[in-house]
């Protein structure tokens, strides 16, 4: 690729079409799960993965700290999430004895209850595994929120609050799935730091 200016000017205008309605909509369902002590449960492939990853600590540690000086946070909650691309052992040992689509929704089955979130991340929208974890979370009566591109995928259609990125370049579409997470993360940061839900007892 010869032409960087080309590349980022086509996603200056993909950020630009974002529906920008539907990311608070996700941001207030994850805010939701927190207040009623809920936990969101991330997942992706590849440089989803890594997002989820990402995401996960963002939300987990940077809604808390640092923060100003001048805030106190201790005994504030703190956001329940777990990224479940992270155990490399449990995701090999489903891979290797049952089947790849199953190394996610095998992980959550037995923590999943009604009113967490499943929070699946696929620039294809078509990742078998992302699809049956998201499919036991409705089973669940678990919130289903999502990031994908492409037309949606299968993976469109499992969703309570997603977003599909316009466009039809994995490349571009993982840069905007950044950009989202971020985004989602200072929504959900300056809400736990202005209203946090204090530890019961503290």
């Amino acid at each position: 690729m010869e032409d960087f200016s080309q590349y980022v000017g086509e996603v200056q205008d993909i950020l630009g079409r974002l529906p920008l309605e539907q990311l608070q909509a996700i941001c207030d369902a994850l805010y939701r799960a927190y207040e009623n002590d809920q936990t969101i449960f991330v997942f992706g492939n590849g440089g989803s993965a890594a997002l989820a990853s990402h995401l996960a600590c963002d939300l987990g540690k940077g809604t808390h700290a640092p923060c100003p000086p001048t805030l106190d946070m201790s005994g504030v909650r703190r956001i329940k999430v777990f990224s479940v691309t992270d155990n490399v052992p449990m995701i090999t040992a489903w891979a290797n004895d049952a089947a790849y689509e199953d190394i996610f929704v095998e992980q959550i089955e037995n923590f999943i209850r009604p009113g967490d979130v499943a929070f699946g991340i696929s620039g294809s929208g078509n990742s078998p595994n992302v699809l049956k974890a998201l499919q036991l979370a409705r089973e669940r009566n678990a919130t289903t929120v999502g990031f994908t591109g492409f037309q949606g995928g299968k993976m469109r259609n499992l969703l309570d609050y997603g977003i599909v990125v316009p466009s039809n370049s994995m490349q571009q579409i993982e840069d905007v799935h950044l950009v989202m997470g971020h985004l989602v993360f200072l929504n959900l940061r300056d809400r736990v730091q202005a209203q946090g839900l204090r530890v019961s007892g503290k």
